[in-house]
């Protein structure tokens, strides 16, 4: 796998996160600390994305 196809297949799993995220906070019954999970989840995705870009 290449740089670019890893880079790209990040991009589309923060993008799936992103939109969880939007929708578990408009869900009433979602629990708090499984939104920040996800937070977190996107936040490592980002921080690596960001890695890889840079090398």
């Amino acid at each position: 796998m290449t740089i670019a196809s890893h880079l790209a297949e990040l991009r589309k799993k923060h993008e799936t996160l992103s939109e969880m995220v939007e929708l578990a906070q408009r869900s009433p019954g979602t629990d708090d600390l499984q939104i920040a999970d996800l937070k977190k989840q996107k936040l490592r995705i980002k921080e690596e994305i960001a890695r890889l870009s840079t090398s």
